[in-house]
C-alpha cells in the first residue's frame, strides 16, 4: 500500500527520532589552540544548554582548532576585567573566549569576548546576541561562526542545517523512509516527511526557504517542493517514466532535472514561474544529475555519451556540451562550489567509489576520501567542507571532509542506515 505515513512542520522536534552524532577522525596539523571558558551565569537553574561547550565542539569539528580542555584551565573568567594573560599562555592557549549571560522577560542576553593571547588583545570585543530559551543552541552557533571567520577569514557555517534521509525497517514490516532535518552539527533532528516509499535527491533552495526531493507516493517517481514554514507541498512533476535529480538554479527561479517523457533520460529546466519545462540535453545516451555552474549559466550533469559514465557542462545560452572529466573511467554526481573553482564528484579508482575534487582551472584531481561506496557529496556554503554518504560499520551513514581532506568526521545515527545529504546555504 502507498501512501504518506507523517507530514510535520520543521519547527517540531521529536525526541523519538535519534540525532545524529559526531565522531571526529581527523583533523589537521597544529590546530589553533583556543580556550572557550564556560558561560558565566547567575541562575537558580543551569542554562538549557551549555552554550561554551557547543562552541567549542563547533571549533574542533571544523579541524581548525585544538579547544582546552575545562579541567585543564587555570581560571574561569566571565568578563574582560576577569583576564590574565598568563594564564592562558601557560597552557598555550593562542586564543581566548569569555562571555556571560543574563535572563530577562524570557529571554537570554548573551556577551561575548574573544582575545589573543599571544598579542594580549581583544580581536572580538562585546559581541552581543540574544534569543529565546529554544535558541540557545543558535545562539552558540552564531558565536561559533564569528570566532571562526575572525581568525580564519573564512565565513563559518555552523548556524547551517543538513537534509538527508533516514531508511529504516520496522520488525515484520516493509522499509520506511523518513525525510530527516538537522542541525550542521547532527543536533535537533526533525522530522519533515514519512513514507512507506522511497525518498531521493532532496536539495535546497538558494534562500533556504524551500525544498525539493523526489518521492515514490504516487507509484511512479515524482517530484516535489515543500515550503519549510509552512509545511505546504506541492507536485512539480507526473510524467511517465523518470521524473529525478531535482537542482536549484543559484537565483532560484528555476529547478533542473532528469527527465524520460520523451523516451530518454534527459536534462531539463522548470521555470518556477512561469511553470514552462525546458529541454536542455538532446542526446541518444543517459544524461542525469544535474546541477549549476556558480554563475546560474549552465548546468554540470553526469552522462555516458563517451562510453562511460563523466561528467559534462552544458552551456544554456548556447547548448554548447563540453566534457569536465577524464581523470578515470567513472565520474559521477557532480557539484561545483560556490565560487566556481571546485568540482566535487564520485570518482571510481581501482574499483572503489572515492569523494574527489578537481581543480576546474588546472584540471587537477584530488581524492578526498579513504573510505569505500562513498556517494552523494553536497558543499557547505563557505566551500570549507563537504557531506557524503558511505557505509561504516555495516550502516549507511553521513561523512564529512575538507576539501583540502585535512579534517575528517563521521555522523552516525543509532537507527536507520543515512543517505542523500543536502546541505543547506546561508541564511542570512
Amino acid at each position: 500500500m502507498r501512501k504518506l505515513l507523517a507530514l510535520l512542520f520543521c519547527c517540531f522536534v521529536s525526541p523519538a527520532f535519534a540525532q545524529l552524532t559526531i565522531e571526529i577522525t581527523q583533523g589537521v596539523d597544529n590546530p589553533t589552540r583556543i580556550a572557550v571558558v564556560p558561560m558565566g551565569w547567575g541562575g537558580s537553574s543551569p542554562l538549557p544548554e551549555d552554550v561554551s561547550e557547543i562552541v567549542s565542539a563547533d571549533l574542533q569539528r571544523s579541524g581548525q582548532f585544538d579547544p582546552v580542555p575545562r579541567t585543564s584551565m587555570l581560571s574561569f573568567p566571565t568578563k574582560p576585567e576577569d583576564v590574565f594573560y598568563r594564564d592562558w599562555r601557560a597552557m598555550g592557549a593562542e586564543y581566548l573566549l569569555v562571555s556571560s549571560a543574563e535572563q530577562r522577560g524570557g529571554r537570554y542576553f548573551v556577551r561575548y569576548d574573544v582575545f589573543d593571547v599571544l598579542a594580549q588583545r581583544k580581536v572580538i570585543s562585546a559581541g552581543k546576541v540574544d534569543g529565546s530559551p529554544e535558541q540557545l543552541r543558535d545562539i552558540a552557533h552564531h558565536i561559533s561562526d564569528k570566532v571562526y571567520e575572525k581568525i580564519t577569514g573564512i565565513r563559518g557555517a555552523f548556524s547551517t542545517q543538513v537534509l538527508y534521509v533516514e531508511a529504516f525497517q520496522h520488525e515484520q514490516k516493509a522499509d520506511n523512509f523518513r525525510l530527516m532535518l538537522a542541525d550542521a552539527d547532527g543536533a535537533r533532528s526533525r522530522l519533515l516527511l514519512e513514507s512507506d516509499q522511497p525518498l531521493l535527491s532532496p536539495t535546497w533552495s538558494p534562500d533556504g526557504r524551500e525544498i525539493a526531493y523526489v518521492s515514490f507516493e504516487t507509484t511512479r517517481p515524482a517530484i516535489f517542493m515543500q515550503n519549510l514554514a509552512t509545511g505546504q507541498r506541492e507536485q512539480l512533476t507526473n510524467f511517465t517514466g523518470l521524473n529525478g535529480a531535482p537542482a536549484f538554479s543559484p537565483d532560484g527561479d528555476k529547478l533542473a532535472m532528469v527527465l524520460s517523457k520523451d523516451g530518454n533520460p534527459e536534462i531539463y529546466t522548470l521555470d518556477l514561474r512561469t511553470r514552462q519545462f525546458t529541454r536542455v540535453t538532446n542526446h541518444y545516451a543517459i544524461d542525469t544529475e544535474p546541477s549549476w555552474t556558480a554563475d546560474g549559466e549552465g548546468v554540470v550533469f553526469t552522462s555516458n555519451r563517451g562510453g562511460k559514465p563523466q561528467i559534462y557542462k552544458v552551456t544554456l545560452a548556447s547548448g554548447r556540451v563540453e566534457r569536465l572529466t577524464f581523470d578515470g573511467e567513472y565520474n559521477a554526481r557532480g557539484r561545483v562550489s560556490k565560487d566556481g573553482k571546485t568540482l566535487v564528484m564520485v570518482h571510481q579508482r581501482q574499483g572503489v567509489f572515492h569523494i574527489a575534487a578537481q581543480d576546474l582551472t588546472t584540471g587537477t584531481l584530488r581524492i578526498l576520501t579513504e573510505t569505500n561506496l562513498d556517494e552523494s557529496p553536497t558543499i557547505a556554503p563557505n566551500g570549507a567542507m563537504l557531506l557524503y554518504a558511505t557505509r561504516f560499520g555495516g550502516k549507511g551513514i553521513l561523512a564529512a571532509v575538507s576539501l583540502d581532506a585535512g579534517t575528517k568526521y563521521r555522523l552516525p545515527s543509532k537507527q536507520g542506515d543515512v543517505r542523500e545529504p543536502a546541505w543547506s546555504p546561508f541564511f542570512n
